[in-house]
């Protein structure tokens, strides 16, 4: 499988129902599961059919490079923050955490717009390799690593990528894992990585207008003055975006 296909509608419970979980976390995932449902159906759509046509056309891509979005994908907005974070800013090394789609078209804008590096990470082991087999197959570069989930970093609930090899010059973060399934604030902990952004650099985030990240993004706020946060509402899920400014 590979972001070519459809996304199953579930995001593989019978995976992170098997990980160690508190009980009370278990029910807040219940809970927020209850209050969020709007967000989640609308997340179901990928975006219109002449978004996703001009992004293809501003890449370069063929029509069917991108046959399958919405689901648990990026949608076409989201995508299209990517493409202007990158064509903006000419980061140096994008890390992204959760690939797919997304990774796709950050490594044609990257190979279209300064030449700069894509790190991304996932959980499960098969999709990354298909993943990467796909990208290599579309001509971009990129570097797909498997990350498998343990415990978080900081006060965070949920599990968290153990990532290695981390770089130190992180000019564009792109957050779209891991799945709130795990926990609705799972998301937050993407902010151990935040010292290591460098001056002028962006985060974006998807999903953002779920109620779970929605409190995400006041903790960072209070958390990071450094760094200036906007929220994007257009898409079908918002977008959360982060500049360095300090």
């Amino acid at each position: 499988m590979t972001s070519r296909d459809t996304t199953h509608l579930l995001a593989r419970p019978d995976i992170y129902d098997a990980l160690p979980r508190p009980a009370r976390e278990r029910l807040e995932v219940v809970a927020f599961g209850a209050i969020q449902w709007p967000w989640l159906l609308r997340s179901l759509w990928g975006g219109r059919k002449a978004d996703k046509a001009a992004l293809l056309h501003r890449l370069n891509l063929a029509d069917d490079a991108l046959p399958h979005l919405g689901s648990w994908k990026a949608d076409t907005r989201f995508l299209m923050h990517i493409v202007d974070a990158i064509e903006q800013s000419r980061p140096a090394t994008v890390v992204e955490l959760g690939c797919g789609a997304s990774s796709l078209v950050i490594a044609k804008a990257l190979s279209m717009f300064g030449g700069g590096r894509l790190i991304s990470y996932d959980q499960h082991q098969e999709f990354v390799t298909a993943t990467g087999e796909w990208l290599a197959g579309q001509g971009v570069a990129s570097e797909i690593r498997h990350a498998p989930l343990g415990p978080p970093p900081g006060d965070w609930p949920g599990l968290w990528y153990q990532l290695s090899d981390l770089p130190t010059d992180i000019g564009l973060l792109v957050i779209d894992g891991p799945p709130w399934a795990l926990h609705p604030l799972v998301r937050g902990a993407a902010e151990s990585l935040f010292p290591r952004l460098t001056d002028g650099a962006m985060i974006l985030l998807d999903d953002a207008a779920r109620p779970g990240e929605r409190i995400v993004a006041r903790r960072w706020q209070k958390r990071w003055p450094g760094i200036d946060f906007a929220f994007d509402r257009r898409g079908a899920k918002g977008t959360l975006v982060g500049r360095v400014t300090t």
